[in-house]
C-alpha cells in the first residue's frame, strides 16, 4: 500500500525552490510545477508558485498566467492548489487526489516533492461551484492501470470527504490561503 510521508527534509527553509512533480500510477510523467517554499502551519507545507513559472507535462507546457499557492497537507490523500482573483480562469481551489507523498533533496536550496496523481479532482470554481472532476478517467484507469481495490475505495472515500470540506469551506478551504498569497508576494 502506498503511504503518506509528507514530512519535508529538516533543511528546507523559506525561499527554497520546490519542484512539485506528479506521476501517474503506471509511472508515467504528469505535471511538473516549480515554486518557492513559504513555510508551514498546522495544515501542512505551503509553496508559492509565481506568475510566469514554467509548468509542463507530456504534451503540454506553458507559463503560469497568475500566482498560485500549493498546500502539501500533513494528512490526507491529496494536494491542494489555490488561486485568487488574479487567476484569469474559473478555479479557486483545485484538489488533486494523490498518494505516495514524498520529498527528495536535490541540492542545498532545491527540493522535489512528488506524488502519484490518482485522477480524481475536487474543484471550487467561480461559475460552477464545488464539483468532482475526472471520474471517467479514474474509472478507466482502475482497469488500464490496475488500481488495487482497497486503493479505489480509499480514493472514493477521500474524494467525498474533501468534496464536503471544500463545499462547507472548512479550513484550509476557508480563505486560509490568502495569508500565504500575501507572504509569497511580499
Amino acid at each position: 500500500m502506498i503511504t503518506h510521508e509528507a514530512t519535508p527534509p529538516e533543511s528546507l527553509k523559506p525561499g527554497d525552490l520546490v519542484v512539485a512533480r506528479n506521476r501517474k500510477w503506471n509511472g508515467g510523467a504528469h505535471w511538473v510545477v516549480p515554486g518557492n517554499y513559504l513555510g508551514e502551519d498546522h495544515h501542512g507545507w505551503w509553496i508559492f508558485q509565481p506568475k510566469g513559472s514554467f509548468i509542463s507535462r507530456p504534451g503540454a507546457a506553458f507559463h503560469a498566467r497568475s500566482d498560485a499557492v500549493l498546500l502539501i497537507p500533513r494528512t490526507g490523500d491529496y494536494v491542494a492548489t489555490f488561486y485568487d482573483d488574479t487567476y484569469p480562469g474559473d478555479f479557486r481551489v483545485y484538489l488533486d487526489l494523490a498518494v505516495g507523498h514524498g520529498w527528495n533533496g536535490i541540492r542545498p536550496g532545491t527540493f522535489e516533492f512528488h506524488v502519484i496523481d490518482m485522477d480524481l479532482d475536487v474543484i471550487r470554481s467561480v461559475t460552477s461551484g464545488v464539483y468532482i472532476d475526472d471520474e471517467d478517467e479514474f474509472a478507466a484507469h482502475q482497469v488500464a492501470m490496475e488500481y488495487p481495490q482497497d486503493l479505489v475505495e480509499r480514493m472514493l472515500r477521500e474524494t467525498e470527504q474533501l468534496y464536503q470540506a471544500v463545499k462547507a469551506q472548512h479550513a484550509p478551504f476557508d480563505g486560509t490561503d490568502a495569508e500565504w498569497f500575501r507572504r509569497g508576494r511580499a
